[in-house]
């Protein structure tokens, strides 16, 4: 009786591992049908766009690296090495706006730009964050971030800030710093 316990028990364990190990690779192959694979549709490196409204250059982005994900159901594309943009006002007044990424998503019009943000008018007026989001179609800028707002009336420091690209409407919040006034 003791032979066919040995047996039985043998054969259990055997039938165990095999089931085991059968399972776990028909399980590696469902995961494989559920997974998409996340590579963008292509990809470049050394860009310099030019956008143009009615043959007039509104903007003008230079990047070391552009990956476009249009391929995706939420296209969006991404610029891992930072970007480099000049946009032009109808009086062909400069912006000039540096980060060190951005993705800038289609659907929305939104780019979010992150990493030492830095955005300059000819004026002189700066502005400096770590992440600010552009609403292209709105032409506005905003942030929640702590920033510091320069200009020739001083410097300000604040968290949360929202303006127009060409600096002339600034709405900002928790703001300290010395600004010179008129009165």
């Amino acid at each position: 009786m003791n032979l066919s316990k040995r047996y039985i028990i043998a054969a259990v364990t055997v039938f165990t591992v095999t089931l085991f190990f059968g399972c776990e690779s028909n399980f590696k192959e469902v995961q494989k049908i559920n997974f998409s694979e996340f590579v963008p549709g292509s990809d470049a490196d050394s860009v310099d766009i030019k956008y143009t409204d009615s043959g007039r250059i509104t903007g003008v982005l230079k990047s070391r690296k552009m990956l476009d994900y249009s391929n995706l159901d939420f296209p969006f594309t991404e610029f891992p090495k930072g970007i480099d943009i000049t946009l032009y006002d109808k009086n062909q007044k400069r912006t000039f706006i540096r980060s060190n990424y951005a993705v800038s998503y289609k659907p929305t019009g939104i780019i979010d730009l992150q990493g030492k943000v830095r955005i300059t008018s000819e004026e002189g007026q700066m502005l400096e964050t770590e992440q600010l989001y552009f609403d292209q179609t709105n032409e506005w800028f905003y942030t929640e971030r702590k920033f510091k707002l320069t200009d020739a009336k001083g410097a300000s420091n604040g968290q949360g800030i929202d303006f127009s690209k060409d600096f002339k409407v600034i709405n900002s919040q928790r703001v300290s710093g010395e600004i010179e006034s008129n009165e």
